[in-house]
């Protein structure tokens, strides 16, 4: 693999190491509700760090938007509106099935459709039909690991006595799978905004960071929309001022921090990945996020009093997950 190529691979797998481990400040965060630290969340990784990323690295950002077509904004800002949801589904999602399962389930679902929409849109002429099987074989194996790790968490719904808890919980992480892979796909189709920063002189690793700020406008107003709803109907804004709110609001902040930091390191990568990067390298960038997910599971006690043979399945369901990551990579070349 050539070394562009490799440098390409180490950012797909550090964003998705991120992205993994975004949500795992929650586990120190005292007193708040979901909505409290969601709204901090939201504020910083959806509006402020993209915006503050864009301008730190592309200095002509404002004149790059004057320069493209009404549609292709709008366009974009549509796949950002499925991603907002797909992202609020998202936070309700872990919060009910914790951050292993529904990392799992969500970003299986998400990497399925972010995968394949783009591969069979923008395949390059050269990509053989060997190719392609092998691609779907490696999405399979993949596929096989999220499974595993989901039916490894089957041992929360035994445990618990409200079933339908469980069985929402993995209904609401569906639903954010596939929405969420409007983020991918807006990057994809977004192909007018990047050219117009190339052609603008700003270095391809970089042109990603003009088309993320708009995707994240349409998640920042669905995310703290909702967030201010249910602070008032709970009646929870008050606990702003309650517990280490200062550590709390720090935490929350990081999340944002390390939520868009993995955003930039994958829309870098995957342009340094070449024609098939935000198929193949997406495939690569959810499969890691699920193993930084599951192992801050593990790693903070989420999965302690999980039977032995749940424990055994999620490290199958991890093992098949790196395989598919090295098949992907290996395809990639």
């Amino acid at each position: 693999m050539g070394d562009t190529s490799s440098i390409g691979l180490i950012l797909v797998l550090a964003g998705g190491m991120a992205q993994g481990a975004f949500m795992a400040p929650t586990k120190w965060i005292r007193k708040w509700s979901w909505e409290n630290y969601w709204l901090v969340f939201s504020v910083t990784s959806y509006l402020i760090v993209p915006w503050l990323l864009a301008f730190i690295t592309i200095p002509r950002l404002l004149e790059i938007y004057a320069g493209c077509h009404a549609t292709d904004l709008v366009s974009v800002g549509l796949f950002g509106a499925a991603w907002g949801v797909g992202a609020l589904t998202f936070g309700l999602g872990v919060e009910a099935l914790g951050v292993a399962l529904g990392f799992a389930i969500i970003l299986g679902v998400a990497t399925t459709v972010g995968t394949l929409i783009p591969l069979f849109l923008t395949t390059p002429s050269n990509f053989s039909s060997r190719q392609l099987l092998f691609t779907v074989l490696s999405l399979v194996i993949m596929l096989a690991g999220v499974a595993v790790c989901s039916f490894a968490g089957k041992w929360k719904e035994s445990s618990s006595t409200k079933t339908s808890n469980y069985n929402r919980g993995v209904a609401v992480c569906v639903i954010s799978g596939v929405l969420s892979a409007g983020g991918n796909l807006g990057l994809v189709f977004a192909g007018s905004i990047t050219k117009r920063a190339l052609a603008l002189g700003i270095s391809p690793s970089l042109a990603p960071n003009a088309v993320w700020t708009l995707l994240t406008i349409p998640l920042f107003l669905c995310n703290v929309g909702y967030a201010l709803f249910l602070l008032n109907k709970n009646h929870t804004g008050i606990k702003f001022t309650s517990g280490p709110w200062r550590k709390n609001v720090a935490l929350a902040v990081s999340m944002g921090v390390l939520w868009m930091v993995g955003l930039s390191c994958y829309g870098s990568g995957a342009r340094k990945l070449g024609s098939m990067g935000t198929s193949l390298g997406f495939a690569i960038f959810m499969s890691s996020t699920v193993l930084m997910a599951s192992t801050v599971g593990f790693v903070t006690g989420e999965w302690r009093d999980a039977p032995g043979n749940a424990k055994k399945q999620m490290a199958i369901g991890i093992v098949l997950l790196i395989v598919a990551i090295l098949c992907l990579a290996a395809l990639n070349r």
